[in-house]
């Protein structure tokens, strides 16, 4: 019996009929593609009379299948399958065919546009009348859930949660959570105290009954799918028992070696051998780093052993691989400073009082190296000018294209805790300021006010090279004035550089891990950038905060709470749909070979010892294919994807070849492969 098929070309608005003639693409198909018994168009296909329509139609005309010609089905494919369903049609005999991505954003030729339509509907109609039905099924939510970064964005969401009643592993890679923000001396534009802001959640996470915190740890695996997820996380030797520390500081103190430390201080301050970050870290257990200690250079000393009171010193411990079940995870793992030495006409690395961002806010801050004074590389002059550049590795070509966000308000923030701390001359140098949130530009006008100087202007470089006798001595800003229409050389004491946000190094690594993508900049990528900020293609892996692009804390928070939001809701739920679109093997023609089992990047595939012969687990099949077309055998099979299938859509799509020519064109092609 032949399929009754019902065609439907969107509009969408102008999206897609401003370059394709939508009517003629619908009355071509009803016209000419067989087994189509409808073909319509409509503005918005999506809408409830859209929607109507066709469950309308698959009632009144008896239809078997269904084709809609509109946007991606990443946007609108469950509103279509849900109006097949309310008509009492499985929903997986729907099939979309993008002709907005795929076409109308893509064409510059009306006619062009309108023929690969036609073509694409026609593969669309000879897939869909290939399908079978198919029925999802549905898996329970396993209520605890990981999150994996301990900045402010993981600490929200992890607070969120943990709050609600449900259990959450907090994941952090250094010896504390907190983040950059536990850097920071003030938070723009209230000024507010970032010590004073962030340690209390800090210190709710670190003793919330909930929470399982794992600092000086990293996630080395992740296998399952949503609703039971496995992790395997690796907890490093801090060489500290925990049960036993007390954190009452001791070993720090006596600790003979003193380092730079790189990471906390920006390179500015020290720290011993054995360290917490900072005074307020959480947990407060201290960790050895082992490329510094004198014992493990040189199997001497043991200070920290010999004085610490609970006898928590142990240097023969070792890294644990934990094994976590959790049915959700949310990344928050931030973000990391523009390296910039990669400017070097900016002199950072090479000119001694040239500082970036992060440095200079360890100097602005009160438990700084420098105890909140701000004072030149020496550590005692105070600057009598500061210039602070802009976009340092952000909005250029050469660099990062993007804007990072945050460096505008960042800079603003700077030059009032100069002028409030010093009687220095403060230059702002900006391509563009924005000030776009709530409360930013009331912040610039107060630095207007307070008499900071802005230079709109690409600074094309720093030098120490004077020319003239009031440049002796100084740094030397060379910029383009574009408000005045002039070069400018203006000597100044310290510069300060607002490198670009950048994803972290190895967050590619990490999305891999977790079956998530990254933009070509880094940062991940969400499923829908406007209307699903906080989910990933991959369900029930969320994100949160800057690891998605540049953000500020307000942000950061509404981000970590809104994907801590979409988790409780699928706990709450207590189960999850799985989509029926997944491989099959079949036992008969498998050879045991093993190959798909290696290749599966959902690890969804297990080896049955006794039968010799590999299976899916269909719960974690993801339906990618990979397994189908690497099966030597042809054992496997994916739903929706079957051989059949492809090459009758191929058919379709060359329908003007096939049937081109009187149809001659297809007898020749059926002669030659005769």
């Amino acid at each position: 019996m032949a399929e009754r098929v019902g065609v439907y070309v969107c509009h969408c608005g102008s999206n897609i009929a401003g370059m394709v003639d939508v009517e003629e693409v619908a009355r071509w198909a009803g016209a000419n593609l067989k087994d189509v018994v409808v073909a319509r168009d409509y503005k918005f296909m999506c809408s409830s009379l859209g929607q109507a329509m066709i469950e309308e139609d698959i009632k009144k005309e008896g239809l078997t299948r269904v084709v809609v010609a509109a946007c991606s089905p990443h946007l609108h494919e469950k509103t279509f399958r849900r109006a097949c369903e309310n008509a009492g049609l499985n929903p997986y005999l729907c099939q979309m065919t993008n002709i907005r991505e795929h076409v109308s954003w893509v064409s510059r030729d009306r006619a062009k546009a309108t023929e690969k339509a036609k073509a694409l509907v026609a593969a669309a109609v000879e897939r869909v009348k290939r399908q079978q039905p198919l029925e999802p099924f549905f898996v329970k939510v396993n209520p605890a859930t990981l999150v994996i970064g301990g900045g402010i964005a993981g600490l929200q969401a992890t607070l969120e949660l943990a709050d609600a009643g449900y259990p959450v592993y907090l994941v952090e890679r250094s010896p504390s959570i907190g983040g950059h923000m536990a850097q920071f001396d003030k938070t723009f534009p209230t000024l507010d105290c970032s010590a004073c802001i962030l340690t209390p959640k800090m210190s709710e996470v670190g003793q919330h009954p909930n929470v399982t915190l794992l600092t000086y740890s990293e996630v080395e695996e992740v296998s399952g799918s949503v609703g039971h997820f496995r992790v395997k996380v690796r907890k490093k030797a801090r060489y500290v028992d925990e049960e036993k520390c007390t954190g009452c500081g001791i070993c720090v103190e006596k600790c003979p070696r003193k380092v730079v430390d790189e990471d906390f201080e920006a390179g500015l301050g020290y720290r011993k051998a054995i360290y917490t970050p900072f005074p307020q870290a959480v947990p407060r257990i201290p960790v050895i780093d082992v490329n510094s200690c004198i014992y493990f250079e040189r199997q001497k000393c043991r200070a920290c052993e010999k004085l610490c009171p609970t006898g928590a010193i142990k240097f023969d411990q070792q890294d644990e691989l934990l094994e976590l079940e959790v049915g959700n995870i949310i990344v928050a793992t931030g973000w990391k400073m523009f390296d910039c030495r990669r400017i070097p006409q900016y002199g950072y690395g090479r000119l001694a009082n040239v500082f970036t961002a992060l440095e200079f806010e360890r100097i602005c801050n009160a438990a700084g190296p420098t105890g909140g004074k701000i004072v030149l590389r020496d550590g005692k002059t105070e600057p009598q000018s500061v210039a602070i550049i802009h976009c340092v590795g952000s909005r250029d070509s050469n660099h990062n294209e993007y804007c990072s966000g945050i460096c505008c308000m960042a800079a603003l923030k700077f030059g009032h805790l100069v002028l409030e701390k010093t009687k220095a001359e403060v230059y702002s140098f900006y391509i563009d300021m924005r000030t776009n949130q709530k409360g930013y530009e009331e912040f610039y006008h107060r630095l207007l006010e307070e008499g900071m100087h802005f230079v709109r202007g690409k600074v094309a470089e720093v030098t120490d090279a004077a020319r003239r006798p009031e440049e002796a001595g100084k740094l030397i800003i060379q910029v383009e004035d574009t408000l005045m229409g002039k070069q400018r050389r203006i000597p100044v004491d310290m510069v300060i550089l607002m490198g670009a946000l950048e994803p972290q190094a190895d967050a590619k690594e990490l999305g891999l891990k977790l079956g998530i993508s990254c933009s070509m900049a880094g940062w991940y990528t969400e499923r829908h950038p406007k209307l699903d900020p906080v989910a990933t293609m991959t369900d029930g892996v969320f994100v949160a905060g800057a690891c998605q692009g540049p953000k500020d804390i307000p942000a950061s928070v509404a981000q970590g709470a809104a994907a801590a939001a979409r988790v409780m809701a699928m706990i709450t739920k207590g189960n999850v749909m799985i989509e029926p679109v997944v491989a099959s093997i079949n036992e008969e023609k498998c050879s045991g070979c093993r190959i798909c089992n290696n290749l599966c990047p959902y690890n969804a595939i297990e080896f049955d010892e006794e039968k010799q012969v590999s299976r899916v687990i269909t719960a974690m099949c993801k339906g990618c294919g990979t397994c189908v077309a690497a099966c030597p055998a042809g054992a496997i099979t994916g739903a929706h994807f079957s051989n059949e299938q492809v090459f009758a859509e191929i058919e379709g799509i060359l329908w003007d070849a096939i049937h081109g020519n009187g149809g001659q064109a297809k007898q020749q092609a059926e002669a030659v492969s005769v």
